[in-house]
């Protein structure tokens, strides 16, 4: 049998030539199986049946060098219609589209019965890690690793998620599969997904107003991870704003690594528990009309500066706002004050409601 694609003769007449019922029904992009008839450095000749002849041409034989060593005379295989009739009456097929389109498939069906797999990351970039599925290349975004893995320590601030993520390569994870895209080449999994319904179990231990006790196990710009110390495996979240009655500008002025604190649950929802620890505290704020009357003048020490003024800690766990509009603009303001440095002021109003009250700088 010879075979070859350039203006050189076809020996063989296919099958289907001789015998009209046999009409080929294949499409370009169809799935074929069939039986390895003859290999040659050339072509691979493949007996299709009822489909006729197939045939792997040397182009296609580089592209899917790994898959056609493997193959001998006799060997079962697997391909993709390139070209359904060619110009030597053959099937033209490709082995390597063959195995991703199969590779596309899998994963698909993974997804679609929610299966978790097992996975070992192979590198890192500064958005999550790249991993390896059934041959195709897979991503795991930060935002989607799991709360044990989530580099939300302040040792993962910005700019340095890479040390994080360097330590999880190689690592064996479990996830879910969430997004497959062949036609982009996008193939997204989580290990936060797989672990959901396990989160979803152990939050059904916990109910909202539940008094708990944890560790801090991770500092962010916008909170704090709590690791319950009764259940390691369980872990809740504080946002910054339930951290303290007053203002913070970042967690870590209140909080470490390591730390011990108590705090309420406020909600539960899929698993996620949201805490609080301002809900364990007094609130300032029922009695601030009482320690604040207008008129009076207080000392405060300034805490932080905003694009409408400054915010100013006062006694009793509370603050004030200071206008910008009593100093023209924020510039002419911080030349008049310094974070951090103490002042006279006037209170002109006190909302309790609001959670407000309105200060005027003493010169």
């Amino acid at each position: 049998m010879n075979i070859a694609k350039d203006n050189q003769s076809v020996e063989q007449v296919p099958i289907w030539k001789s015998n009209p019922a046999l009409l080929p029904t294949l499409r370009q992009g169809d799935l074929v199986e069939g039986v390895v008839l003859e290999k040659s450095p050339k072509a691979i000749v493949i007996d299709l049946g009822r489909h006729g002849t197939g045939v792997v041409y040397r182009g296609e034989l580089q592209n899917a060098r790994d898959i056609a060593r493997d193959l001998e005379v006799g060997s079962p295989v697997h391909a993709k219609v390139v070209e359904a009739d060619n110009d030597d009456g053959l099937v033209e097929l490709s082995l390597s589209e063959a195995d991703k389109q199969r590779a596309w498939a899998a994963v698909a069906e993974t997804k679609e019965k929610d299966e978790a797999i097992k996975i070992k990351p192979t590198g890192f970039n500064k958005g999550g890690l790249m991993v390896d599925i059934e041959g195709l290349h897979a991503f795991l975004p930060v935002s989607q690793l799991s709360a044990e893995h989530y580099p939300h320590s302040e040792s993962a601030e910005p700019g340095r998620f890479a040390q994080v993520l360097q330590t999880l390569v190689g690592v064996e994870l479990e996830v879910k599969i969430i997004d497959v895209n062949p036609r982009t080449g996008k193939l997204i999994v989580s290990e936060r997904a797989a672990q959901e319904i396990s989160a979803k179990e152990l939050a059904k231990n916990y109910s909202v107003g539940q008094e708990v006790e944890g560790v801090v196990s991770g500092v962010a710009d916008f909170g704090a991870f709590i690791r319950f110390t009764d259940n390691p495996a369980v872990e809740g979240f504080i946002h910054v704003s339930e951290i303290d009655h007053r203002v913070l500008e970042h967690p870590k002025e209140v909080m470490k690594l390591d730390d011990v604190v108590k705090a309420k649950i406020v909600d539960i929802k899929d698993g996620r528990i949201s805490l609080s620890l301002k809900a364990l505290k007094a609130d300032p704020w029922l009695t601030a009309a009482e320690n604040y009357k207008e008129g009076e003048v207080v000392k405060g020490s300034v805490y932080s500066f905003t694009p409408f003024g400054a915010l100013v800690n006062l006694e009793h766990g509370l603050q004030g706002q200071l206008p910008v509009t009593d100093f023209g603009g924020v510039a002419e303001m911080k030349k008049a004050l310094v974070a951090g440095d103490a002042y006279s002021f006037t209170v002109l109003s006190v909302k309790p409601e609001d959670h407000r009250i309105i200060l005027k700088f003493q010169k």
